[in-house]
This record gives C-alpha cells, structure tokens and sequence, in this order.
C-alpha cells in the first residue's frame, strides 16, 4: 500500500502540465485502496479538483514543517528537553505529516454519501472517546489537562476527532431535518443538547477552546442550513452570557482573561499574561521583514509552547508583517475557496455536500482567528494550534482529513457539471 501511495504522489508531481495529469498506472495504484463503497476514480477525471486550492494547503504545510523546526530547534537546551535531539520534534513533525498525507488520500476516495450514513454513528464513537480520555489510566494527562488517548504510534486526541465528526453530523441532521428548521424543539433543540454533551465531556478535561471551535461548526451550519433566525440569535445570546458564566466561575479562567486585558502589568507580565508578553514582544521585534529565519530570540526558551500554540509569533518575529500577512492570505483564500465549493454543491442540489465544505471552512476560519488572536493579543489565551502548521499530530492529521473531504466536495461537483456519475453522484 505504501508504494502505492508513492507512485501516486510520484506520477502526480511528474505532472508537465501542472494540471494533476494522471497516468493509468497511477490510477490502478489508486484504485487499489480507493474502492471505498464506491466506484474507482477513472484516470481521466482524478485531475478534476482545484489544484490553487491543494498548492495553497501544500504550501501551508511545508511552511509550518520548517517554522516547527525553527522554533523547536533550541528547546533541547532546557532541562526539561534535555534528552531530545535538535530535530526530534521536526522528524515526529514529518512523521505526523506523513500518516495525515496517507489519512487525506484515502479520503479522498470516499464519496460523499458514505460520510452521511456514518455520520451518525461516527458521532456516538467519538462521544465514547471522549469519554474514554477521562478514565483514569486510559487518557493521557499533560500539564495538568488530560486530552489524549495513547496509541502505538500517536497520541489520538478525541476533540481534534470530534471537529471533524460534528460537522459532518451536523450537517446530516440539517438535511435530514430540514421541514424542522423552523422548530425550536425539533430544529435547534436536538443539537443544542447533543452539542452541550459535547460540551460537558470537554470542560471536564479541560479544553474549552475545542469546545467553542466545535460550537462554531456545529451551530454555523445550522444558521446555514435555514434554522429559525430569532431562535437562533436568541440562543447564541444564551451561549454568550454561559461563557461569561464559565470564566467568571473559575478562578483560573477569569485571572486568565483579566491577565490579557493588561498584559504589562508587572504580575500578569510574569504570571498569567506571560505568554503573551512574550508573544507581543516577538511580532514587535519583527517589524516588518523580521529578524530573518532561525534568528528569533523569544524561542529561545522565553515564549512557552512556541512551536505549538504561539506558532505564529516566532513567525512574525523571524519573517516579520510580511510573513504574517502571507500566511493570513492564504488562509484566508482556503476559507473562500471552502464556501465557494459549499456554494456550487448547493446550488447542484448536493446540500449535505454544500454545508460539509461550508463547514470546513467554518472550522478553519474560527480555529485560525482565534489562535492568531491570542497571539496578537486581541483574545484571551486559550490552548489552540495554528491548524496546518503548528505541531501536533492529531490536529494535522484532522485538518488534512478535513480538507480531504473539501476537495471531494469539489471533484464531485465537477463530477456533475461534467454530467459523470462515475464517482458515485447521481445526476
């Protein structure tokens, strides 16, 4: 199967045109994995996708590949790190990269119609795992949140699943239930309780910025999908006013959220907004080209988490407005691509394929304003990853596997327009 997944990538690269030409022996390598309850991709259609799209996603990712090196490449000084190699998070970075590249492809071979059967089903499990993290000698603990299931060769983080999943199921019970749109116990409600379960499981490991991302999701396809507006105003109101509740009842959340509304003050400086601090003290050093690439200062053991969460500091620091700028662009024209996609499939009458694209973009857009927010200070500090490009596995793998399902919307659509039902679409 691995050589299969090399010749695929092989012949597409070889491409002379640019276009994603594929031979007949790239296909039969392909279909030999890619027969997903479905029928096999025919070579002369696999090209129909937006390549703009994929070189963006490619381009994020190799990007994100050498700032995790960057950024991670001192932290072996440290007494904490002192048995790591200089590029032991750059080779797990690869590594992780590599198994979500394999994740994506296979995707990318279901048909759209499968993820609306399993959805939910898919729901159900990743309930379960995020149950399963909680169990005591079952889900992993680091600093002090217990969010990860062990696994042989990654730590499975259920609520980077769980993203994925309530979109898809989200979307399903929008169609499904569409005649109920307008209902507040059949239209809103159901999901509403589904979402607060999810929500309970997540406060309890903690992980409240996974909480609001997969709320986001969830709730925007609604609003998408035609659910009563005054409803659903009136609901986000009460959701609103249940995160102020949320802050104010912890001690740590409201020192947290106070601490980055005056990040200079000497002890939030040193205590709670220290992050932070040292966040803004990287883009200020940047400027406007930066310090050059692997010259920041802040990584070296002063910014915490800096090839993680604060990702996008080291990258202002070292490349400085421009670089910053050009990694906005380009998430920035994922996300319009993703509601473009969204909107060609409604408009062919695909609405459970329109809203998934429309979700994923969704997704992307909250995930990178909140994480670029923290990072510039316009948002309290919560434990978020710059998606595509921060290190983690599950994130990565996730965002490739979510972008996967994108870019199937977008070849099924193309599939139709084509008038094919070679890939599974009905005309």
């Amino acid at each position: 199967m691995l050589n299969r997944l090399r010749d695929f990538f092989s012949q597409f690269f070889a491409s002379d045109s640019g276009k994603g030409a594929m031979t007949h022996s790239t296909y039969g390598s392909l279909a030999g994995f890619g027969g997903f309850g479905g029928n096999p991709i025919r070579p002369n259609r696999l090209a129909e996708f937006d390549h703009r799209l994929m070189y963006a996603i490619l381009g994020l990712l190799i990007f994100g590949m050498v700032m995790v090196y960057s950024a991670s490449v001192a932290l072996p000084d440290s007494p904490k790190y002192a048995n790591y190699k200089p590029t032991h998070f750059l080779v797990r970075h690869v590594v992780s990269l590599c198994i979500a590249a394999f994740a994506a492809v296979c995707v990318f071979q279901v048909p759209l119609q499968m993820w609306q059967r399993l959805a939910p089903l898919m729901f159900v499990i990743t309930l379960i795992m995020l149950m399963l993290v909680l169990i005591p000698g079952v889900g992993k603990g680091v600093n002090g949140a217990r969010r990860w299931l062990p696994l042989y060769f990654m730590n499975l983080q259920p609520s980077e699943v769980m993203k994925v999943v309530a979109l898809l199921y989200a979307a399903d019970f929008t169609v499904r239930k569409q005649e109920f749109m307008q209902r507040f116990s059949r239209g809103f409600l159901p999901m509403g309780i589904a979402m607060a379960f999810v929500g309970v499981l997540l406060l309890l490991e903690p992980d409240m910025g996974a909480f609001m991302v997969i709320v986001a999701i969830a709730f925007g396809i609604l609003f998408l999908g035609g659910v009563n507006a005054k409803v659903f105003f009136g609901l986000c109101g009460i959701m609103l006013m249940a995160f102020v509740g949320l802050i104010y009842s912890s001690d740590y959340r409201r020192e947290r959220f106070f601490a980055y509304l005056n990040p200079w003050e000497e002890k939030n400086a040193l205590g709670k907004a220290y992050q932070l601090s040292h966040s803004l003290i990287a883009f200020g050093r940047g400027e406007l080209s930066g310090v050059g690439l692997g010259g920041s200062v802040e990584k070296l053991h002063y910014l915490p988490e800096a090839h993680t969460d604060f990702l996008l500091a080291v990258i202002g620091e070292e490349l400085g407005f421009i670089g910053v700028a050009s990694v906005i662009f380009a998430f920035a024209f994922i996300v319009h691509r993703a509601f473009s996609i969204g909107a060609q499939a409604i408009a062919l009458d695909r609405v459970f394929a329109g809203l998934v694209a429309k979700g994923v973009g969704i997704w992307l857009g909250v995930q990178v304003f909140i994480n670029m927010g923290v990072n510039l200070g316009l948002l309290p500090t919560k434990g978020l990853t710059l998606p595509l490009m921060s290190y983690g596995g599950s994130g990565i793998m996730m965002n490739c596997i979510g972008l996967a399902i994108l870019m199937r919307v977008d070849f099924e659509s193309r599939e139709m327009m084509r008038g094919s039902t070679s890939s599974g679409v009905r005309k």
